[in-house]
């Protein structure tokens, strides 16, 4: 018998990466979803999408103990059979920008159901990404409704956002830097607080846990992601200032400006801009919710311009060095938003594949480690795969790189001029050396331009 059973409501990165850390230090989890073929290869040990070192912690629980670890199509069925149970559904971007709440209201319906047919109490906690209001008003309310059970009596109430960078979602879940924890009351608040006491054990002697109520913290995962949004739209800002200017390196002034000990040098690297399935998503919610109660967030608006700004800038850049884009092929290294993913959510290859396309480009070959297959949903036959570095520069006539998979960063600028039509180059995330590419190449990068 486990001291704790989890129910994980929603298997994508927060829930699927939670689930197989939570069942790796033997706590039950019985995770559910709607997709048979995805349930059946979690039940299998194998992770339906691609994050660094999901799979192998998968496959530990899965040999060490099956039970551990399960997936079932029967929500209910995941909340009766389980103490505590976190919703970790999607809340993607309507077309109108604004958060689509739809996934996390069906599964508030499907836990008030469960907890209808329920004697003892049961704890909820939302872990998705949702605006002020939504965990009271929203999930507490169709709950409460359905199920006729009173919270902060018959059922527990909490909002815990979660803080998970994609490619490092499997470190951050086990190691995190702060624990926040909104409490409809002090009893919710209690049992998810032992809950991880038991989980982290003496990790928290240096991970605070921090008490709040429900809309403090759901804000809390806005004002986290807007700020880092805002500081790499900060660092894209300044990289522009730089290239007016010959010589200035943008990289070498933001490792300036983040030795300061009230900033730090994290998320200041300019490059192609964000992406993902948070950042563009966060900013764009909470910027259309202020809207909705009269607020006009100026900051944020800009951020978003910056950051949309960059995939023409990339595309200016390549139009420089072969004078012409149309009817031009262009290698683009790297599809994926970050590496160490297959995310192509908000991708900024997405945007600079829009802007090439604009200017007629005759051709668009694409490489990414990981993403070919996810690249491929997003594309279709926009562009062309690659199966390798060489193959994908063969022919080219300038390569911009996208994104800053280790791999590449062992790229030699003798690579580049024994597969490129012509030898031109744009550094898009600032990884190779500048005097050396600058002068073996037709080169740019994002921040700096030669004397």
């Amino acid at each position: 018998m486990y001291k704790y059973k989890i129910s994980i409501l929603g298997t994508g990165f927060i829930g699927l990466c939670s689930a197989a850390c939570f069942a790796q230090k033997d706590i039950g989890v019985l995770a559910s979803t709607h997709n048979e073929k995805k349930a059946e290869m979690i039940n299998d040990g194998v992770a339906p999408f691609y994050e660094e070192g999901l799979e192998g912690i998968m496959k530990e629980v899965n040999q060490k103990n099956p039970d551990l670890l399960q997936c079932t199509l029967n929500q209910e069925k995941a909340v009766l059979e389980t103490d505590i149970s976190m919703i970790t559904q999607g809340t993607p971007m309507r077309d109108d920008k604004s958060i689509k709440l739809d996934y996390i209201e069906s599964t508030a319906k499907e836990i008030g159901q469960a907890l209808k047919k329920k004697d003892s109490y049961h704890l909820v906690v939302v872990r998705s990404t949702v605006v002020p209001g939504t965990t009271r008003d929203l999930v507490g309310r169709i709950i409460t409704e359905i199920s006729g059970k009173e919270p902060g009596k018959d059922f527990g109430l909490c909002m815990q956002p979660e803080f998970l960078a994609e490619g490092r979602s499997i470190e951050d879940t086990l190691h995190p830097d702060r624990i926040v924890i909104g409490e409809f009351d002090k009893k919710s608040g209690d049992i998810l607080e032992e809950f991880y006491q038991y989980f982290y054990g003496d990790h928290l002697e240096n991970c605070p846990i921090l008490r709040m109520n429900l809309e403090s913290a759901e804000l809390v995962k806005y004002g986290n992601n807007c700020l880092l949004a805002t500081k790499i739209s900060y660092a894209n800002e300044f990289a522009n200032f730089a290239e007016l200017v010959p010589n200035v390196d943008v990289v070498q002034v933001m490792k300036g400006v983040g030795l300061d000990y009230r900033l730090n040098h994290r998320f200041l690297g300019a490059g192609v801009g964000f992406g993902g399935s948070c950042f563009p998503k966060d900013v764009n919610a909470i910027k259309a919710w202020a809207e909705t109660k009269g607020y006009k967030p100026r900051l944020l608006d800009a951020v978003l311009g910056i950051n949309d700004d960059q995939a023409i800038h990339v595309v200016d850049l390549a139009e420089e060095l072969v004078n012409d884009l149309k009817g031009k092929r262009i290698t683009l290294l790297g599809l994926a938003f970050k590496p160490g993913t297959d995310d192509m959510r908000q991708a900024p290859s997405i945007r600079i594949v829009n802007e090439l396309r604009k200017r007629d480009v005759g051709e668009i070959i694409g490489y990414d480690p990981e993403a070919k297959e996810t690249a491929r949903e997003v594309f279709g036959n926009q562009i062309n795969y690659a199966d390798s570095v060489e193959e994908a520069l063969k022919g080219s006539d300038c390569a911009i790189l996208v994104t800053d998979w280790e791999d590449f960063k062992t790229i030699t600028p003798e690579t580049f001029k024994e597969n490129l039509n012509n030898p031109n180059l744009v550094d898009g995330r600032r990884i190779f050396p500048f005097d050396e590419f600058s002068a073996k190449l037709n080169f740019k990068a994002i921040g700096r331009i030669k004397l």
